[in-house]
């Protein structure tokens, strides 16, 4: 549905993105990272047509964003980080004149309003002026206006910027489940966001691509180690001291928790190893009680920082290459 094929951009001789190629299945969700002037934005506004590329292709349902842009831009719904709202209009008005702009026929215009305003929730709200909701409903009628024509890409700024923490609960329902009927793109600083709704991650620093798969794959291909959790009641030392001795173990650390009186080890495994059974029989076969033993991946915090940390990024851009050129 989005093809994105050695696009770079420049302003003046500043490379503010460089070859980078990318696609997104139909119904998909991306998650589309990066820290300020990584080069995220610009991406963005090439993907929906606000900017030129430089050099190479973008396709939005197979047409060129450049050669073919009106039929491109048909299959687009653009919900930006500031939403262009017109305050003093209601809900449905500014809904109708979106669809005027579209060129939406009156009857089309007529069903869909009734439609979105249903899939966003927001029918109490339907004649109410757009100045008296809520930042949270403002997005939900930016969400609106975005598929209003049915598109088939969805590009979403920073959806839930801003809202309150009911709000970004409900948005988030609301943007997921919008995926399968459409591809959606969203660009967010809220890391815990995109492992909430997106199915794939791109992490875009300084203009290249440095990570891209799911966020579960990759924290297991960036990690180099694998973690449990145990919480365990008895005497702690003695319970690491056992821990440890199991091959295989590179690390245990471990803290008291007084609500319970149990300690929790963080064990750090070498990759690749089984060992929630040895770990398991090691504190049986000590007499103590295994309250919990847990898998524990790498969070997309964790990731986010260590494939955007300069001194972290030439050894994962080339792992990340190399299995992209093997796969």
């Amino acid at each position: 549905m989005i093809e994105i094929e050695h696009v770079s951009k420049y302003y003046g001789d500043f490379p503010a993105v460089t070859d980078i190629s990318f696609s997104v299945g139909k119904g998909e969700i991306l998650g589309f990272l990066g820290p300020n002037g990584a080069g995220k934005s610009t991406t963005m506004k090439m993907l929906t047509g606000f900017l030129p590329p430089s050099s190479g292709t973008v396709r939005i349902a197979g047409s060129d964003i450049v050669s073919d842009s009106l039929e491109a831009r048909r299959h687009i719904g653009y919900l930006p980080e500031t939403v262009p709202l017109y305050t003093d209009m209601e809900v449905t008005d500014y809904l109708k004149f979106m669809g005027r702009i579209r060129g939406m026929s009156s009857n089309y215009v007529a069903r869909r309003i009734n439609e979105v305003i249903d899939i966003v929730n927001l029918g109490v709200y339907r004649n109410t002026h757009i100045g008296k909701l809520s930042k949270g409903f403002r997005q939900r009628v930016g969400i609106a206006q975005a598929i209003l024509h049915e598109p088939d890409v969805l590009v979403l700024d920073e959806p839930t910027i801003g809202i309150d923490p009911i709000q970004v609960v409900e948005t988030r329902q609301l943007i997921k489940s919008l995926g399968g009927e459409h591809t959606l793109v969203i660009s967010t600083h809220i890391l815990p966001e995109v492992s909430m709704i997106c199915e794939r991650v791109i992490i875009i620093n300084e203009g290249q691509i440095v990570a891209e798969d799911t966020p579960e794959m990759l924290a297991t291909r960036l990690r180099g180690v694998d973690r449990i959790e145990l919480d365990v009641k008895g005497p702690s030392k003695e319970i690491a001291d056992a821990i440890s001795a199991v091959e295989g173990v590179t690390d245990v650390d471990h803290h008291y928790v007084q609500n319970g009186g149990h300690t929790t080890y963080a064990v750090s495994l070498l990759p690749d190893l089984e060992l929630r059974s040895r770990l398991a029989s090691a504190v049986v076969t000590g007499g103590w009680e295994l309250l919990r033993l847990q898998s524990v991946g790498m969070t997309l915090e964790e990731i986010f920082l260590q494939v955007t940390t300069e001194e972290q990024i030439p050894g994962v851009i080339g792992a990340v290459e190399e299995e992209a050129q093997q796969g």
